[in-house]
């Protein structure tokens, strides 16, 4: 395929898993300008990608908040999965994502996990100016070897993701030993340099510090804080995970300081509790993690109240279950997750959180009870700041 003129971006250099890295940077030369990123190495890019290929909702909420929501052509899952970004930006005026028309890469039968088919052919098809996805999470999928990745690379468009920071856990062998994990707001940088927006970046960054200052000088003495239980409960079962380890998959709950309830345990991904483990743990708060808009945490929290062993817990007890984020976050996410978990966790600092509902996923707050100034970030967001 003869991609001269159609496509926008090259790589400068092989993605062969054993990239390193000490900063990414834009550099410009002439018209152009490079990015770099582990695991993909230093992309050049001739101007702002216009047609983009995306996986994971993170890199779609980047998108939106650098002011290119439209270039994004795709997402791993169905599209009516991404309504959580249309719960947060309902509360940003001016701030949407069109997700109608966008193809589903996933087209076997699990969102996540084993299960997932992504057909090379929908690569060509698409015929995106920049794969902004990890290459590596591209390898974790049956059938995906390293040839493939080099030659979409080559024939279409570079790669620029980086997903394995969600938890630094380890990626796929071809790319281990120096893949390297960043925080949610260096990849947000990342992708904002992509897009050349790097000051919308640089003002949502400051906004993003300023909250976290603002609740981590009002948290509770430690021993006045809750435990925290952050679980998926599906089929009777409960799906634990840790909510003070390292990626940004917890950027929404790590900076919160909080008790982890699991903390003894040796918690996977595959590590599933009973009611009755769980009244063993009983945490005094517990999270549903992507309850804003994919699990009905209403109907969770009846079937907990139902049980004779779940309605026992002290956080079904003391209504403090509640809907979780979604962690798979970008930087606007983060800011409303933020905001949330605060609430949820430490009432008396920041105000209750409201009664959660399905048809109102993300509550209207009034102004003197919000953690961050909307109309601040919905004006840098629209580039009315």
């Amino acid at each position: 395929m003869d991609t001269a003129g159609s496509t926008e971006s090259t790589a400068t250099s092989e993605p062969t898993g054993e990239t390193t890295e000490t900063e990414g940077s834009a550099t410009a030369m002439g018209s152009s300008y490079t990015v770099t990123m582990s695991p993909v190495g230093e992309v050049q890019f001739d101007s702002v990608p216009k047609n983009v290929m995306v996986y994971s909702m993170l890199y779609s909420d980047m998108a939106v908040a650098y002011g290119h929501g439209d270039a994004v052509n795709s997402l791993g899952f169905r599209s009516d999965a991404a309504a959580t970004l249309d719960a947060l930006y309902s509360r940003l005026d001016g701030v949407s994502f069109d997700r109608s028309g966008l193809t589903q890469l996933n087209s076997g039968n699990s969102s996540g996990g084993g299960g997932i088919q992504v057909d090379k052919e929908v690569f060509y098809n698409l015929d995106s100016d920049l794969h902004l996805v990890d290459p590596a999470l591209m390898v974790s999928f049956d059938g995906w070897k390293m040839a493939d990745i080099k030659e979409i690379r080559e024939n279409i468009a570079p790669w620029f993701g980086n997903l394995f920071s969600r938890n630094n856990e380890q990626p796929p062998r071809p790319y281990r030993g120096n893949y390297q994990y960043y925080t949610l707001w260096e990849l947000s940088g990342k992708v904002a340099k992509v897009f050349q927006n790097q000051q919308r970046f640089q003002q949502l960054s400051r906004i993003h510090d300023d909250l976290v200052s603002r609740i981590q000088s009002n948290l509770p003495p430690k021993n006045e804080r809750p435990t925290v239980g952050s679980v998926l409960f599906i089929e009777e079962s409960f799906y634990p995970s840790k909510i003070n380890t390292s990626g940004f998959g917890n950027a929404h709950i790590r900076p919160l300081n909080a008790s982890d309830a699991f903390t003894q345990d040796d918690v996977t991904y595959e590590t599933t509790y009973s009611m009755e483990r769980m009244l063993e743990i009983d945490p005094d708060v517990i999270l549903h993690r992507y309850g804003i808009t994919t699990y009905d945490v209403n109907n969770v929290r009846q079937t907990l109240e139902d049980d004779p062993v779940g309605s026992q817990l002290s956080a079904v007890q003391n209504d403090r279950v509640y809907a979780g984020a979604y962690p798979v976050q970008g930087p606007l996410m983060n800011l409303f997750q933020l905001e949330m978990t605060a609430k949820q966790l430490y009432p008396n600092q920041f105000g209750e959180w409201p009664d959660f509902t399905s048809s109102d996923p993300y509550p209207e707050i009034p102004q003197d009870q919000q953690l961050f100034d909307r109309q601040k970030v919905a004006d840098i967001v629209t580039g009315n700041s």
